[in-house]
């Protein structure tokens, strides 16, 4: 959550994997909260979450697993709880009340869980819990499997999309198109979370630097 809204990183490489998952046969889920799951149900398949207390968001995510029985959760950007109980943003902004319990997602699931961050408030943090003290911010204590650490944590998603990519032997690139969902996105109300400008940018990157990103990646896995 970002000036009343939601911010580009997370969303829209979540939307490139959505689709690349899908073009594999499987089925993905977004599950988020309001707003940003309002935008998304237009286009994508969309288990809605509320903003509530740690009390009432347990059982509502414990039938969140058992309505979709994942095999695999992933979460982009999005912000862990930190040791007391709250939620902050990387500038140590408690965003608490702006803020779904993604957590319990992987606290309480029996799939494995992949989390990308870049700020250290981010869910998966808490794999690196005792090098995060040593710096000026407040981070997520929040665990995961596997965690994945990038400047932008779009970027990040898309090194991995790109090794999947290269382990399948199969060249979905194409389905990776950070301009025009950014340029959507932006239309519905996201915020870069660095400029805080309704603007297709991330992090107060121009989204020519993910294009370049990407078509790094692709030279180097195929070609």
């Amino acid at each position: 959550p970002v000036s009343g809204s939601f911010e580009s990183d997370g969303p829209i490489s979540a939307i490139s994997l959505y689709r690349v998952l899908a073009r594999l046969n499987y089925t993905p889920v977004f599950a988020c909260a309001p707003p940003i799951s309002k935008i998304l149900s237009d286009r994508y398949k969309t288990y809605e979450l509320s903003i509530d207390s740690w009390g009432k968001s347990r059982p509502a995510i414990k039938k969140a697993l058992t309505d979709l029985n994942p095999s695999l959760i992933v979460s982009i950007e999005r912000p862990g709880v930190a040791a007391d109980g709250r939620y902050y943003n990387m500038n140590g902004q408690d965003i608490t009340d702006f803020t779904a319990k993604f957590d319990l997602f992987f606290q309480d699931s029996q799939c494995p869980c992949i989390a990308f961050g870049d700020g250290g408030n981010e869910i998966g943090m808490g794999n690196v819990a005792k090098t995060l003290s040593q710096f000026d911010i407040i981070p997520s204590i929040t665990p995961c499997d596997e965690l994945v650490i990038a400047s932008v944590s779009n970027w990040g998603v898309y090194g991995v999309m790109a090794a999947l990519f290269d382990l399948i032997n199969k060249d979905l690139f194409e389905l990776i198109d950070p301009e025009s969902t950014a340029n959507y996105l932006a239309a519905n109300g996201c915020i870069d979370g660095v400029t805080k400008r309704r603007e297709a940018s991330e992090d107060g990157f121009p989204i020519a630097i993910s294009k370049a990103i990407i078509q790094q990646l692709r030279d180097l896995v195929f070609n």
